[in-house]
């Protein structure tokens, strides 16, 4: 599952994300930035003042209130809707998608933050937990498929493909018969481990003990029999799945440069960590459905807005409802109870069974009263590492002169020596109009280039947006952005001839996306005891989902999470209904 940097997506379960997408960016300077006659309608009701053609009352009360549209949250408010329950959604802003939503310039279509994606159209136990998600939704995604990316490296540019033989040329030309060799190696290690890493239907899980039915028992026969199939020394091998990759690559005592390299690319994209932080199970899973025969990405025909779309028409179409500009200013605590929410105009929404916030760990704790939090929960979030946050560039420009066969996806790397982590130094570019060309006006191309969470907060804090020093200050720090876009488009693409262009900073993160520093999630680290919190919380009917909870950042895991939280919602008689239905 990805979703961090150029967050791959994979499909599984239980993975932290795809790392490589950024999170969501918008463009306050621009006021054509989102086109009102492309926003969403229909029960989507809107609570402000600035829009009363638009506005519709709330309701006072629900079942649960759900904080925030992003993945997470539509997973989890659609599931519940799907579950029977009077589910409302509040989003702050006027587009729901959180990290995921689209926005719309001069007939430019710009995705904001996830690209890269695989296992959308999966089907069965061991698809995708967004795939699940709309299975269970009855929602279709129509997708263009593909099955490369351009990567830009120290040694020298080639196309990459995904699949069991394409990648040993590309190592073979540009690595070296010992490179060829050692991935050989790890091909052979880690492939038979992926039957326990996605033993499990992320949808069966559940945050009780109801999981002992749902998920345990449910599926015990499959488990036994994927260790059996894996004999004694893969089932030993299991025992690592949890554990950092890195410890299986020293196992297999791997020592390429170019391997180790580019293992710890494929981490840090996956989820924001390099191979000696990232776990196991993620790359076993990743390794899993990049190099099987007949593997291939995926990319949303209508952009990654069309996900959006339809957790939002699924979360309709079973009751739910969805309110935007609806910014919530506090989670009212009762009697050491989540009871509700109160907005900023002063209105209190009640919630009969539950409050879910989707924001983040760090925002979530600035939303309740102080005095009802205990110290040690408090300190822990206080103290959870966080990533560095992004630079974007999104650029609309005329396709004329650029070479016909572009492809999707292209990854620049500047230098090894520095780290795949270290700022400036990777830079991740997406032309999603290649495959969708409806997402540009006709002859032209959208583009976002970003740097994938490296970029220091520090450098931006206490800037005023409007000074000429944080202008100059995107100036310098999207330079490198540039110089990476006219790398992989050719002497072709000019920059002066771009007809859209838009610089967003770590600034545009913290105050669009409302997360502290613009962080894109908690920097966890597999074989630390610093791990994911869970979704409950200290406050009784007050649970979290998205990238601050297990299983972490990216698009598959922020699904699992608010499936995770949906199923713990509701009886193990209607989750085990459930997960009938959809034939899992």
């Amino acid at each position: 599952m990805t979703n961090h940097s150029f967050h791959f997506i994979p499909p599984h379960p239980m993975m932290k994300g795809v790392g490589l997408f950024p999170t969501a960016v918008r463009y306050p300077h621009n006021p054509n930035s989102l086109c009102p006659a492309d926003m969403r309608k229909s029960s989507v009701a809107r609570n402000s003042s600035n829009l009363n053609s638009n506005k519709v009352e709330l309701s006072s009360e629900a079942d649960i209130v759900v904080i925030g549209s992003g993945i997470g949250g539509l997973c989890c408010a659609s599931l519940l809707a799907r579950y029977e329950q009077d589910v409302l959604v509040l989003e702050s802003h006027d587009l729901p998608g959180g990290a995921a939503h689209s926005f719309h310039i001069n007939n430019y279509k710009f995705d904001s933050g996830p690209s890269l994606f695989s296992g959308l159209q999966s089907r069965g136990p061991q698809a995708n937990p967004l795939s699940q998600v709309l299975d269970a939704l009855g929602e279709s995604l129509p997708c263009a498929t593909y099955d490369s990316w351009m990567v830009y490296v120290p040694e020298g540019d080639f196309l990459s493909r995904i699949g069991p033989t394409e990648f040993c040329k590309d190592l073979a030309t540009y690595a070296g018969p010992n490179a060829v060799q050692e991935w050989k190696k790890l091909l052979d290690a880690v492939l038979p481990l992926s039957t326990a890493a996605m033993a499990l239907p992320p949808l069966s899980i559940r945050g009780d003990l109801g999981v002992l039915s749902t998920a345990a028992a449910r599926y015990a026969p499959s488990l036994l029999k994927s260790f059996v199939q894996m004999g004694p020394q893969g089932a030993l091998g299991a025992t690592k799945l949890l554990r950092p990759f890195s410890e299986i690559l020293d196992g297999l005592q791997l020592k390429d440069p170019f391997i180790r390299n580019w293992i710890d690319l494929l981490s840090f994209l996956l989820a924001g960590v390099k191979s000696n932080a990232i776990l196991s199970a993620e790359m076993v899973y990743m390794f899993a459905e990049w190099y099987k025969p007949g593997c291939n990405l995926e990319y949303p025909i209508h952009g990654s807005a069309a996900i959006v779309d339809a957790l939002v028409r699924g979360l309709e179409k079973f009751g739910g409802r969805i309110s935007l500009q609806s910014h919530v200013e506090n989670i009212v605590v009762e009697n050491d109870r989540a009871i509700g929410v109160k907005l900023r105009g002063g209105q209190f929404i009640r919630a009969r069974k539950a409050v879910v916030s989707n924001a983040s760990m760090w925002d979530t704790l600035k939303l309740l009263p102080k005095e009802v939090v205990p110290k040690s929960y408090s300190d822990r979030i206080s103290t959870t590492p966080q990533c560095e946050s992004f630079m974007h560039l999104h650029l609309g420009f005329d396709a004329e002169g650029i070479p016909n066969d572009l492809g999707i996806h292209h990854i620049v790397v500047n230098d090894w020596k520095r780290g795949v982590d270290a700022d400036q130094n990777v830079v991740l570019i997406s032309v999603p109009s290649v495959l969708s060309p409806n997402l540009a006006p006709p002859g032209k191309h959208v583009l976002h280039a970003y740097l994938p969470g490296t970029e220091p907060f520090e450098l931006w804090k206490g800037l005023d947006r409007r000074s000429a020093e944080y202008r100059n200050l995107k100036v310098e720090r999207s330079e490198v952005m540039w110089r990476a876009v006219e790398r992989a488009l050719g002497p072709g693409f000019k920059r002066e001839k771009c007809e859209v262009k838009l610089v967003g900073s770590p600034l545009t993160h913290e105050r669009f996306l409302r997360r502290k520093r613009g962080t894109y999630g908690p920097a966890v680290e597999a074989g630390t005891n610093n791990t994911f919190p869970g979704h409950s919380t200290p406050i009784p009917q007050l649970y979290c989902c998205g990238d601050s909870t297990f299983p972490g950042i990216g698009v598959p895991a922020v699904a699992a999470s608010g499936a995770i939280v949906a199923n713990s919602l509701v009886s193990v008689s209607q989750h085990s209904q459930l997960l009938d239905a959809i034939g899992i």
